[in-house]
């Protein structure tokens, strides 16, 4: 008999995948919902209480949103490349949004506002320098949510990790402090992977390994991110927020209990529930998302061959290059 209680390395990497798109799913419901009108956390679920007025009404339950389709994008053309290929994943999003490539339904139905600048940019014949955001207002969340794939592709160096994980997040946001927490995330995540103890604190000491005192990766850090006193979490769209916010859920238990403390903040809460659920999902393996929550989750058949060519390690150009079929209930 399976010992359920200590999931495989593969059961982990799935576990993340599902666990960032069920997240997703679950939290799309509640988002733009201030924290105080949020249902208690033992009413949090994938459908809302009836008396929840629920974002996106017309969006079936289960469905996710830009966050996934992204992550699916940005796994796919790792995939397809074997590199972080700033063309192809903008490419990817195109597609997404005008196509509706790797959505359910193909229903783009939320867009970040600086992914979409950057998208119309892109459309519009710019070169893919000139695509990216970059200015002090330019640190959304929009790279960060979808940036596990990376760390559940990458088998290079942490160094190299680093410098792809600032390579995936210019292709739409590009301030220095959106790719610090993109690149904190993937050592994270990799910690994680690895079942590395403590491995928030173990992805700082690498970041900071990597970037000595007076580098302008560490300066960034030390006045913009490192938290000198620790803040209430807020769950905003604000990328130091949403990394912070997803740290602070992820202490609170089984992946269930921290997916449901992201959506608790309000806000963003697909993000938050997105970033901290695949976490929870790769430190606990897929058996420990709620049966119900996978069954639930529409669309897998277009997720199912991305995962399939994670779990190989792979390219795996026949499903990263094919549009997904419509999808039903």
């Amino acid at each position: 008999m399976v010992n359920r209680t200590h999931p495989t390395r593969s059961e982990r990497l799935a576990g993340g995948f599902w666990g960032l798109l069920v997240g997703d799913a679950v939290g799309v419901p509640y988002e733009f919902a201030p924290r105080q009108r949020i249902p208690p956390l033992s009413e949090i679920d994938i459908e809302p209480p009836v008396s929840f007025l629920r974002s996106h009404m017309g969006v079936k339950i289960g469905t996710w949103s830009d966050d996934g389709a992204q992550a699916l994008c940005l796994a796919a053309s790792l995939l397809e490349t074997g590199r972080v290929d700033k063309r192809d994943i903008l490419d990817r999003f195109a597609r997404w949004f005008r196509d509706g490539y790797m959505a359910v339904d193909r229903d783009v139905f939320d867009v970040g506002l600086q992914t979409r600048q950057s998208i119309g940019r892109f459309l519009s014949g710019k070169p893919v320098e000139e695509c990216v955001q970059s200015g002090e207002w330019s640190n959304g969340n929009g790279s960060l949510m979808r940036s596990l794939p990376l760390a559940l592709w990458h088998e290079g160096s942490n160094d190299e990790l680093v410098r792809d994980a600032f390579e995936q997040s210019r292709a739409t946001h590009g301030h220095l402090r959106t790719g610090i927490c993109c690149a904190l995330y993937s050592l994270w995540a990799r910690g994680v992977l690895a079942q590395t103890l403590h491995p928030w604190h173990a992805a700082i000491e690498r970041f900071e390994s990597l970037f000595p005192p007076g580098t302008p990766e560490r300066d960034e850090y030390e006045k913009n991110i490192h938290p000198r006193e620790p803040d209430p979490p807020k769950g905003s769209g604000y990328v130091v927020d949403s990394l912070l916010s997803a740290v602070w859920a992820t202490e609170s238990g089984s992946y269930e209990a921290v997916v449901k403390a992201a959506i608790s903040l309000g806000q963003d809460t697909d993000t938050t529930a997105c970033v901290a659920g695949g976490i929870a999902g790769l430190r606990d393996g897929e058996q420990a998302i709620p049966r119900k929550w996978m069954k639930r989750l529409r669309g897998k058949e277009i997720a199912q061959p991305v995962l399939d060519g994670l779990l190989r390690g792979g390219s795996s150009s026949a499903i990263a290059s094919r549009p997904p079929p419509n999808q039903g209930e």
